[in-house]
């Protein structure tokens, strides 16, 4: 096997899967990427058994062939060379020699037949959508997902698709994050998946703001993405995910308008003097105005005020500063909408000329 690319076109494939390769390892060929070459196009392809991804790139110049090569070495000795050279690789039985420039690597391989083979899983159900709305949607709602949480099905994202609409919906117990986007093509039935935390982070690497229209395929156990230069397979979380209608506050009618950045940075310089463990603020809300305050056993005391268009009297809530900071930083709109029913109830909070995506934030007591 023999291939050359210059180094910024081989680059780029191997930081598309690199990330896919965990440090540690139970088989020391997933330490390792499939190289390949067939038909004029190379394939990398890596894989923890959980989660694969396969990068393709044209290559003219090359002979057939297929062999496993260290993929953190291989990536950071390409990302190590300079602009514009050109990167020669021939393999001689498990020996890989990677030539640039006056730079000489020898890499130790390990035999293609060792590689895990991917199977073609059955498909029964394709949706399709523009690639930069899916991004938008797993943007505002994938920092609520629960990480490393005893209830596995809250440590990944819900793609909620019925008729000509997709849900992505995340929570970790303390708050929530709903997002709705518009499908080209639906499913014919009601579809729920849970896909995991690490597969919709690596679907945020290689998802673009670009308004192509790309496929998601759901089996029954999987979730494959698929772009002319990358494909990507996830296997999903087999649970159910809990009923997040029943989350969000009904009858909340209290509303305050605000800026959405003067909030931000509000929240962001009076939370210096909240509980460092609980990080907690209470909202203090009357006609006109919002204060932040924060106090810490230390009993220092932060006091912000922020204009706010609200009728609401009196009413005091107090919120993880973290968490409602998340919330205002998914959002796209320069104002935000909060919605609050009474002190003891979840806040909602959204743009205000839409319910597209919508984030509720649990109270807590301080």
């Amino acid at each position: 096997m023999r291939f050359s690319l210059t180094r910024e076109v081989l680059l780029k494939p191997l930081q598309q899967v690199v990330s896919v390769v965990e440090k540690r390892q139970t088989m020391p060929v997933l330490s390792n990427l499939l190289v390949s070459l067939e038909q004029g196009v190379l394939s990398l392809t890596a894989t923890d058994l959980e989660v694969e991804m396969v990068a393709r790139v044209g290559c003219a110049d090359g002979e057939p062939g297929a062999i496993t090569v260290p993929a953190r070495k291989f990536f950071e000795i390409v990302r190590a060379l300079p602009d514009g050279v050109m990167v020669s690789v021939n393999v001689t039985g498990d020996r890989i020699a990677v030539n640039a420039g006056r730079s000489r690597y020898t890499l130790a391989g390990l035999s293609a037949d060792e590689y895990p083979s991917s199977e073609e899983a059955e498909v029964v159900e394709r949706l399709r959508l523009s690639e930069g709305a899916l991004k938008k949607a797993f943007d505002a709602t994938a920092f609520a997902m629960a990480q490393q949480d005893v209830r596995f099905y809250l440590n990944g994202l819900l793609l909620d698709a019925e008729g000509n609409t997709l849900r992505c919906v995340a929570t970790d117990g303390h708050r929530l994050a709903m997002s709705e986007t518009d499908l080209a093509a639906g499913p014919q039935v009601k579809r729920q998946i849970i896909v995991p935390r690490k597969g919709i982070l690596e679907l945020l690497r290689l998802l673009e703001s670009a308004d192509r229209e790309i496929e998601l395929e759901l089996g029954r156990s999987h979730l494959r993405f698929r772009r002319d230069d990358v494909s990507f397979s996830t296997k999903l979380i087999d649970g159910r995910f809990p009923d997040y209608e029943a989350v969000i506050p009904l009858g909340a009618d209290k509303e305050a308008r605000v800026e959405r950045d003067v909030l931000r940075a509000a929240l962001q310089r009076a939370v210096i003097l909240s509980n460092e463990k609980y990080r907690g603020i209470r909202l203090e809300i009357d006609s006109g105005v919002m204060r932040v305050i924060a106090h810490n056993p230390e009993q220092e005391e932060a006091v912000e005020e922020v204009e706010a268009e609200t009728e609401i009297s009196g009413l005091s809530i107090g919120f993880n500063a973290s968490y409602l900071l998340d919330a205002l930083a998914a959002l796209s709109e320069p104002q935000a909408l909060l919605l609050f029913r009474d002190s003891g109830s979840s806040a909602l909070v959204r743009e205000p000329s839409h319910a597209r995506n919508r984030h509720v934030v649990m109270p807590m007591r301080l």
